[in-house]
């Protein structure tokens, strides 16, 4: 499929999805909002793909939302339309999405980034969530995803006063899961999407549920959720085929079942 505000392509296993409006510093429209969406699913529900990385460009994975379409619609034509909505249907990608962010993830960009499963951030990259600056909060699941990645006081300080983060604090307070050259960042995502995509599909998929089950819930109903999924794990043919070739020292051929 072709589209206007994304590019889409695929490495081997790994489908790579570029927001393509550089002219605006890759600012999240509507339209390209609907575009992810729509690749996301494509490439979540295609079989020969098996991680997906999100990127920008050097000089922004995404700025922010774009303010002037939003300064163009009322209350109710924002709550009809609202990007927590649009975000909602990205969070349900079963794969692996990891953000490759070079630049500023600034408002909705560092939302985004906040919805993939893996942060990696280049040597300039800079995070933020700055809505407070221009009379409203973050509208696409910050305030609850920083607070639960960075803690309650850094997210207040983020949310409430502008303090963005540059790469190596992303690091630090654990928003981002390592740090690379701008030139390298890329090829760092590509790489680690490729090994995540040579693993079994089916037991990313649960790793990935019970992950997300510690991220947006108590310990007791995670600890519940992790059993639950373990014993659906050990249950499948993936797990008989990933002992058989550990034991035979051989490479497994995942069935995904």
């Amino acid at each position: 499929m072709t589209y206007t505000h994304i590019l889409t392509e695929t490495r081997g296993r790994v489908a790579l999805v570029t927001l393509n409006r550089p002219q605006a510093l890759n600012a999240l429209n509507r339209a390209l909002l609907l575009e992810l969406g729509q690749a996301l699913s494509a490439l979540d529900a295609d079989p020969a793909v098996g991680a997906i990385v999100i990127t920008g460009n050097e000089r922004a994975f995404a700025a922010g939302a774009d303010i002037k379409e939003m300064a163009a619609m009322s209350a109710d034509e924002m709550e009809a339309d609202s990007v927590s909505d649009l975000f909602a249907r990205l969070e349900q990608v079963s794969k692996p999405v990891i953000a490759a962010v070079a630049g500023f993830a600034l408002g909705g960009g560092c939302e985004l980034a906040l919805l993939c499963d893996i942060i990696l951030a280049a040597e300039n990259a800079r995070f933020g969530l700055p809505e407070v600056t221009i009379g409203v909060i973050p509208g696409g699941g910050g305030t609850q995803r920083l607070t639960r990645a960075v803690g309650k006081s850094l997210a207040m300080e983020m949310i409430l006063n502008n303090r963005q983060l540059n790469a190596a604090e992303a690091e630090k307070v654990g928003l981002a899961s390592r740090v690379v050259p701008v030139e390298r960042i890329l090829d760092e995502a590509l790489s680690l999407a490729g090994e995540l995509a040579e693993r079994s599909p089916l037991t990313l998929r649960i790793a990935k549920q019970a992950v997300r089950a510690a991220f947006e819930g108590p310990l007791s109903e995670g600890l519940d959720e992790e059993r639950r999924l373990f014993h659906q794990a050990f249950a499948s043919q993936d797990r008989d085929e990933g002992m058989s070739a550990f034991i035979e020292k051989r490479k497994p051929e995942w069935k995904g079942r």
